[in-house]
């Protein structure tokens, strides 16, 4: 997800409108909703210091409107977030360990990411299995479509 759709994604979230959300960041009333529109549809990227101000009238860290990197804490944990927004992904706890679950959701887009998953499962099960070796796993993930 872009920063243009993140931007959108949490500005709804918030129950904000552009014209808003524009005006709170220092837009002119007449120009406030068309400059974040163009934000939000990546017709114009937002420096960071606008980035910095958008979240601030949002009240949420700048972290949570960039696409984030993944490394550092911070950005990895934002990952997640974005990976719960699109796909629903939660993380649980089941017997003292860790784990993320997907939304098996019925639509399509759902059905690719658990398709996606389930291959990425085989193949590492081959992995841990000695079926297929390290070169070959890595050569998998790395020219993965």
């Amino acid at each position: 997800m872009n920063i243009g759709k993140r931007i959108r994604h949490i500005r709804k979230l918030c129950n904000k409108t552009q014209k808003w959300l524009g005006m709170a960041v220092g837009f002119s009333e007449k120009t406030a909703d068309i400059r974040i529109a163009q934000y939000e549809s990546g017709t114009r990227s937002p420096k960071q210091e606008l980035v910095n101000d958008i979240a601030a009238a949002l009240d949420v860290s700048p972290h949570a409107l960039s696409v984030p990197a993944m490394d550092n804490p911070a950005g990895l944990m934002h990952m997640f977030f974005v990976l719960e927004d699109m796909y629903g992904v939660r993380v649980r706890e089941i017997d003292g360990e860790l784990y993320l679950s997907f939304n098996n959701g019925t639509d399509e887009e759902n059905q690719s990411v658990r398709d996606i998953l389930c291959a990425w499962s085989e193949m590492a099960a081959m992995l841990e299995s000695g079926v297929m070796s390290r070169e070959e796993y890595n050569s998998w993930r790395y020219n993965y479509d």
